[in-house]
């Protein structure tokens, strides 16, 4: 397996960047639920064991990764409701919960990495897209993982309040459970009613 390193915060520190914030999304993909994003800025000096694209991880790994990252870095989450989802699209409403997490670190940032093609408007301080940069980029990785754990707790709390759509292992996505769910069950206030499955039984 190949492993993110720490060489384009090194690259960005040599050119005089001191906090440098990775940041990613998730939750692009499901049919329910916000979309979530994270930003992290590591401490050159105590980066965790074992940071990798939260997809390359279990979710067991992850939760044990998580809390090393919290007592280490400067982290912060901002999500995008399903309401936005729906009203500006899931890019832009995946670039709003990006800007918020970056606005929730707080402090100016000298450079951000972001997971992607794209920059989001108005992120307010230099920043470049990373492709495959939850895989190149350690800053990234601690991102992917931080947004993961963020929404799948958020999936799991709503499975309970919406029982029989499987929202506590599929986590919003067209899984045949889900699929089937909503076919008999019909969508909740936390569908994504843009999103074609939904919209097609609506």
């Amino acid at each position: 397996m190949i492993y993110p390193d720490f060489d384009l915060e090194r690259q960005f520190m040599g050119r005089g960047s001191v906090r440098i914030a990775g940041v990613d999304e998730a939750g692009r993909g499901p049919l329910a639920g916000p979309v979530t994003a994270a930003a992290v800025v590591l401490d050159p000096a105590a980066i965790p064991d074992g940071l990798n694209d939260s997809k390359k991880l279990s979710a067991k790994r992850r939760a044990a990764l998580l809390p090393r990252i919290m007592a280490s870095a400067e982290v912060s989450v901002g999500h995008a409701s399903v309401e936005e989802i729906d009203r500006i699209n899931i890019l832009r409403a995946a670039h709003l919960a990006m800007l918020r997490a970056i606005e929730g670190l707080g402090r100016p940032l000298d450079h951000v990495l972001i997971d992607g093609t794209m920059i989001p408007r108005g992120v307010g301080c230099p920043a470049s897209a990373i492709v495959k940069g939850d895989s190149r980029s350690l800053s990234i990785a601690a991102a992917s993982i931080v947004a993961k754990c963020a929404r799948d707790a958020i999936m799991v709390d709503l499975a309970q309040q919406h029982p029989g759509y499987g929202w506590e292992t599929n986590m919003g996505y067209g899984a045949p459970m889900h699929l089937s769910a909503l076919r008999r069950l019909g969508p909740t206030p936390h569908h994504r009613r843009s999103f074609k499955p939904v919209h097609n039984m609506l």
